[in-house]
């Protein structure tokens, strides 16, 4: 199972490499601005939503199996740059059929800007709302609390990105993480990603490693960026691929 999976990373890297090279004709400028800068997909970025402009995302992730997960988020600036406040509806398919699962209602505080000798800094807390139905685990049925850390840091072409926090289900149980990713600038809008997360759960470690790419696009004062990734999870010694999508629409609302 495992030798498999790495085949199919194995595969989706090559193929993102030769795409990424076949639009890499005009190798950016490291000094310049970034086109795109928080759109990644399982590791957060610390960019709060300037003022003015609102962002909608949608992700989705298929297993070989057949069950799928999906979630649309809204990010809103407070009315600053300092303060967001989103939302995130998350859908899932299971045992027991498709639903709502646990909707996420979240605040983050800018609290440093990124400047030559220091990353930025946003630290966020969730509210975790019991709307899925625990009968047929599409949700916990409690309560609860999610504390994320994010660090960016820009090196040239290179951005690299930190997590760290938990997750805490009153009564349940408390899941600590940590995640990092990078994200190589091939053109001012196509960049390579590669993503790794660890969950520490009750009796195990769940490790993520997500090769994959996204592409932008200005239009006027809109931007859209699509993306997809081949997250290859491992737990108690055995593996899993499965195909991420990813899909952002910026727009300003004044």
């Amino acid at each position: 199972m495992m030798r498999h999976a790495a085949v199919h990373v194995v595969v989706a890297v090559v193929a993102l490499a030769s795409v990424g090279e076949a639009l890499a004709q005009v190798p950016p400028d490291p000094s310049m601005k970034w086109e795109i800068v928080d759109n990644s997909f399982l590791v957060e970025e610390s960019f709060n939503q300037e003022p003015g402009v609102f962002q909608n995302i949608f992700t989705w992730i298929r297993g070989r199996d057949g069950r799928w997960q999906a979630s649309f988020t809204q990010e809103w600036p407070v009315p600053t740059l300092t303060h967001q406040f989103s939302y995130t509806i998350p859908f899932s398919s299971g045992d027991f059929g498709v639903g709502l699962t646990d909707v996420l209602l979240n605040y983050r505080y800018q609290l440093l800007t990124e400047s030559d000798s220091r990353p930025a800094i946003s630290p966020r807390i969730s509210l975790i709302t019991p709307t899925g139905r625990k009968a047929d685990a599409l949700g916990d049925g409690v309560f609860g609390l999610e504390i994320n850390i994010p660090a960016s840091k820009q090196f040239g072409d290179l951005y690299i990105h930190a997590n760290g926090g938990f997750r805490w289900l009153s009564g349940l149980h408390r899941t600590p993480h940590a995640a990092g990713g990078g994200i190589w600038r091939l053109t001012s809008m196509f960049h390579l990603v590669l993503e790794g997360v660890l969950e520490f759960a009750d009796e195990a470690t769940v490790t993520t490693i997500s090769p994959g790419f996204r592409r932008g696009w200005n239009i006027g004062d809109h931007q859209l960026v699509v993306g997809a990734a081949a997250p290859l999870t491992a737990l108690n010694g055995t593996s899993t691929v499965a195909l991420l999508t990813y899909f952002s629409y910026e727009l300003p609302f004044r």
